[in-house]
């Protein structure tokens, strides 16, 4: 099948071009994601070069990123509970 074809592309992370095997229809996800990574690490770089080392600036980054997907998981997981909950209250208030 055509969306289940691979394909490499190359990535360019921290100036390190990185060959990477995705599935072709996550293609942009992938490229989305580089960019990601690149911004947060020249946003601290910015703020931190004269003061931490490469190595602290990249775990700094990293944490940064897999803060915010923590964030984005728990936002979605409640969701789901907000919607039920907002439908139930709309359907007791039209009872009142």
């Amino acid at each position: 099948m055509e969306e289940d074809r691979k394909i490499t592309i190359r990535l360019n992370v921290n100036g390190l071009t990185i060959p990477v095997v995705v599935p072709m229809k996550d293609e942009p996800q992938y490229r989305n994601a580089a960019k990601n990574i690149n911004t947060t690490i020249n946003s601290y770089k910015q703020l931190f070069i004269k003061t931490k080392s490469e190595e602290e600036i990249l775990m700094m980054a990293m944490i940064d990123i897999a803060l915010r997907y923590e964030q984005e998981r728990e936002r979605k997981d409640t969701e789901v509970y907000n919607d039920i909950l907002s439908s139930l209250t709309k359907e007791v208030e039209e009872v009142l």
